[in-house]
């Protein structure tokens, strides 16, 4: 099995931490942490979680190899520590919200527990993982949203990646809502619907543009698209593209797409569009690509422009405008014992002890609120503002749902870990469920948490105390 990520795949204080802990005979204290972000990313509503089954299969093989051994002892790591990181395997238990599930700031919506050196030591893998494929799922959600769902949106992305980012930014794309992709080596890996046609040096290398096209249609009848923009758009391109639909019907085949890359797309979509109906060609498909987001794409879509494909590339795997998730990993418990980080910004404190989410709901089954409770309550009747206190909402009689689920038990797979296509449909079934004010770009309705009474005053009871 092809593994993503060495056990050294990690910074190096990790490591320090891990074995001050195994020397100091604290390794085997019970430990509890919890991964949440604190604010949403491209000034929105929401973020879609996506990078667990890519984090489960990483942990569940995570050894130390030898090469990575005598790394660490030309480092200096003591051969009492390295001893035992030669039989390390991670037997701890992870409770997470599933892939493609939507969630919200400050909510734990995963939760590591097992020794406190295991439960340190995949911190780092853990945030690279889970930060960006949110990242990236959330940005693709976006974009997916603003094309609306009788488009089709490809992620274009691959050659303006951050390295090999971009194998793991084509997966995310399609939980966000994505519908297929030019990254061949994630279609494979991933079962993702691939695709691709031309670029402009295609058309460049022959004589001429109607030649590169005639040829083009030879080799690929049943599925020709033609980038119309290398010379003339609208002078030869289309023309010429037109030339090619007539030559294919008559063959008994059907033109299936031009694509523009360039230029005024509204303007340049819409002429493409009468002179393709009005050579009798209303089915072929317009793509449209070039520097791309989802602002573009409502622009275009509010301007009528009659474009079917979107393919976005830069501004989708590069987290456009906001290119980190700002998660975190936190230390919420040592031994049973409920612990917490102190910050002189309030919104910074961390919540104490193990934890875990409801999520309430209006009659019709969207989504209300979530409160965060400890994990031994049970009904609430009410919850609290995390840092206004005094601010509470009454929650008797509403219907609500658990969102973390048990995944990893002694470092065992106990829950099916889906794949794309499933995570895809689960991501629009709970999307669907988030209301619209939450989903606009500007000035999105802040979505609302709580905390219950009895962890509110578990953390103000500890402040207190480490104040002291």
């Amino acid at each position: 099995m092809y593994i993503d990520h060495p056990a050294s795949y990690t910074d190096y204080y990790e490591l320090t931490m891990a074995q001050g802990y195994y020397l100091a005979g604290m390794h085997n204290k019970r430990a509890s942490f919890d991964y949440f972000f604190r604010k949403v990313p491209f000034d929105g509503g929401y973020v879609i979680f996506a990078g667990l089954k890519e984090l489960i299969e990483t942990i569940k093989h995570l050894i130390f190899s030898e090469a990575e051994i005598e790394y660490l002892l030309k480092e200096g790591f003591s051969e009492e520590f390295i001893q035992y990181l030669r039989s390390f395997e991670f037997k701890g238990n992870i409770w997470s919200a599933r892939e493609g599930e939507v969630i919200f700031p400050n909510e734990p919506v995963l939760r590591v527990e097992g020794n406190l050196l295991e439960t340190q030591l995949i911190e780092t893998l853990l945030l690279n993982i889970l930060n960006f494929q949110s990242l990236i799922a959330t940005k693709a959600s976006r974009i997916k949203y603003a094309a609306g769902e009788n488009s089709t949106v490809l992620d274009f992305g691959l050659r303006r990646a951050q390295g090999l980012g971009g194998i793991h930014a084509t997966r995310a794309a399609m939980i966000g809502g994505f519908d297929g992709t030019s990254n061949v080596y994630s279609a494979q890996r991933f079962s993702i619907p691939a695709g691709g046609t031309m670029a402009h040096s295609w058309i460049q290398s022959f004589d001429d543009e109607l030649t590169a096209f005639r040829t083009y249609s030879e080799h690929y009848p049943k599925s020709t698209h033609l980038l119309v923009d290398t010379y003339d758009t609208l002078g030869s391109g289309v023309p010429n593209a037109i030339i090619m639909a007539k030559e294919l019907r008559e063959k008994g085949y059907e033109l299936r797409g031009i694509r523009l890359d360039s230029g005024d797309l509204a303007y340049f979509s819409r002429q493409a569009r009468k002179m393709l109906d009005d050579a009798g060609f209303p089915e072929v498909k317009i793509a449209a690509s070039n520097q791309l987001d989802e602002r573009v794409i409502s622009s275009l879509k509010n301007q009528g422009a009659p474009i079917d494909i979107f393919g976005v590339g830069t501004r989708l795997v590069t987290g456009d405008n906001s290119p980190a998730l700002d998660g975190v990993y936190k230390l919420s418990s040592v031994d049973g014992k409920p612990t917490m980080k102190i910050s002189e910004n309030i919104e910074k404190i961390t919540l104490p002890g193990m934890k875990k989410i409801y999520r309430y709901l209006h009659d019709d089954g969207s989504f209300y609120s979530d409160a965060i409770l400890l994990e031994d309550e049970s009904l609430l009747e009410r919850m609290h503002h995390p840092t206004f206190p005094a601010k509470k909402s009454t929650l008797n009689g509403r219907k609500f749902e658990e969102i973390l689920i048990p995944v990893l038990k002694d470092g065992q797979v106990i829950f099916e870990m889906p794949a794309v296509n499933k995570i895809v449909d689960y991501k629009k079934e709970r999307f669907s469920l988030l209301q619209p004010e939450y989903k606009r770009f500007d000035n999105p309705h802040i979505y609302k948490i709580g905390i219950s009474t009895r962890l509110m005053e578990t953390r103000d009871n500890l402040l207190t105390f480490l104040k002291q």
